[in-house]
């Protein structure tokens, strides 16, 4: 968590936060789709994060991507944007967020060899029809168009 939220999560304790946030679609060569699994045990999501104070969108899912993944990515375009209360979640310690998440398609153009963020457990590809339940309802039609 970053200090900005850890700030706020001080102030708040652990009330609904609605967080600005984005998530990545990254597929192999053969169409595969990339998940990253939760160290929490929360399952399967998307290469995905909060953006923090001052940056953009853009800037956001490359490093989270980076982080999460150990791919250094290029942005191709945006997906959608999705939020409302199907992307309300409650962590484990108990804190409440609702994301608004702005979907990109991404591109990987360098892997560096491993993630740096304690939240990935593993990383795998998934063929549309393999595809575990994800951590927040995206539809199949955007993770593979």
């Amino acid at each position: 968590m970053t200090s900005y939220l850890m700030e706020l999560r001080g102030l708040i304790g652990n009330r609904l936060l609605l967080l600005p946030g984005v998530a990545a679609v990254i597929h192999d060569h053969a169409g595969n789709l990339l998940l990253q699994e939760k160290a929490s045990g929360e399952g399967w999501s998307l290469p995905a994060g909060a953006i923090e104070p001052g940056e953009t969108p853009q800037e956001a899912v490359i490093r989270e991507v980076m982080e999460e993944t150990g791919l250094v990515v290029s942005v191709t375009r945006i997906v959608d944007v999705y939020g409302g209360s199907e992307f309300r979640h409650t962590y484990p310690n108990g804190h409440q967020v609702e994301y608004m998440v702005t979907l990109f398609k991404c591109q990987a153009l360098e892997d560096t060899g491993g993630w740096t963020d304690a939240e990935t457990k593993s990383l795998r590809y998934f063929a549309r029809d393999d595809m575990p339940p994800l951590a927040l309802p995206y539809p199949l039609s955007a993770l593979f168009s």
